[in-house]
């Protein structure tokens, strides 16, 4: 798989990264360690060397999986993981006071298995923390060489430049899809400006760009779809007009739904790794192909002429999870 870099520190990684929150957290009961620890070195094989976790996954199982998972091939793989919500627990709130940074990457480090953590980013910024402490706290830990480069989770604009200007971010993290395309109109170009690369989580949608998912679907009560308003029946009934108007396209092209989707967000910059997530082989083989989708100019303007005449229905997040987002 080809390669591409994150911020201007040269961090290296694969082209598509393989997000592991889905594994241990978010859709439901957690896969066992042993499958996990399967599907990804499965991953590693079919040259993927980015990979995603975080404390609150689990919490802190999954960041175990990934260690136990990469330790064979530490050298070879790029890890990331994130701090950010007090006592490692998203329902507790934040908590990016630099003890507790401190802390979370002592803590991940053993977990993970390493001497160093590739990329640490704060999962959302904490308004009681000014940004620039928490930027101090990772150069510090970048000094000291337990970190090696800082990102940026579902940060907004003015989070980042002032994040920027104490310790150069490498990546930011949001999501970003051919059904959420708000990065577009700010973060995308402060990026660019900054030389910042971008990470987009949920890149199929939460599953919903595959084509797997239609009004019929059930969510259990462990699945956080279950609380998107985008998830609701009626908007999952609406929303099947972007996938339908995908999947003609990706006919024609004799490719997937999904590599189309992940294959429009890897022509959007060179600096863009997408994170697309599964539990299942045969989707992380599909995901993985899509590196070696090329669109042509015609192609692109063809899916933005199609999904430009379908408008998404639904918010992407409750009410009490979008207050996290964009500060």
């Amino acid at each position: 798989m080809k390669t591409r870099q994150l911020g201007r520190g040269g961090l290296t990684v694969s082209a598509l990264g393989l997000g592991c929150m889905g594994l241990s957290f978010g859709y439901g009961p957690a896969t066992g360690t042993a499958e996990a620890v399967k599907l990804i070195r499965a991953g590693f094989e079919r040259g993927i060397t980015f990979f995603d976790t975080a404390e609150v996954y689990g919490p802190f199982v999954n960041e175990s999986v990934v260690g136990e998972a990469l330790e064979p091939v530490r050298d070879q793989v790029v890890i990331a993981t994130k701090f950010g919500f007090r006592e490692g627990d998203a329902g507790k709130g934040l908590d990016s006071r630099p003890e507790r940074i401190r802390q979370v990457a002592d803590e991940a480090l053993k977990r993970l298995r390493t001497d160093r953590i590739d990329l640490f980013y704060q999962h959302r910024v904490d308004p009681q923390v000014p940004m620039e402490d928490v930027a101090g706290a990772v150069k510090d830990l970048i000094r000291e060489g337990k970190v090696k480069h800082f990102g940026l989770s579902e940060a907004g604009v003015d989070s980042i430049r002032r994040a920027h200007a104490v310790q150069p971010v490498a990546a930011l993290q949001s999501e970003y899809s051919l059904w959420w395309r708000e990065p577009e109109k700010e973060i995308l170009p402060l990026l660019e400006e900054l030389g910042i690369g971008f990470v987009p989580f949920s890149p199929l949608g939460k599953g919903f760009l595959t084509g797997a998912i239609d009004a019929q679907t059930s969510f259990g009560a462990t699945d956080f779809r279950s609380t998107v308003p985008r998830f609701a029946p009626q908007a999952r009934q609406a929303n099947r007009a972007l996938v339908d108007v995908l999947a003609e396209i990706a006919a024609r092209k004799q490719v997937t739904p999904a590599q189309l989707a992940l294959a429009w967000l890897l022509a959007q910059k060179p600096w863009i790794v997408p994170i697309p997530g599964t539990t299942k082989l045969h989707r992380l083989e599909e995901n993985a192909g899509a590196a070696s989708v090329v669109l042509l100019p015609e192609d692109l303007k063809e899916i933005e002429a199609a999904v430009s005449g379908v408008q998404v229905q639904g918010d992407r997040y409750s009410a009490d999870r979008q207050k996290l987002v964009g500060r």
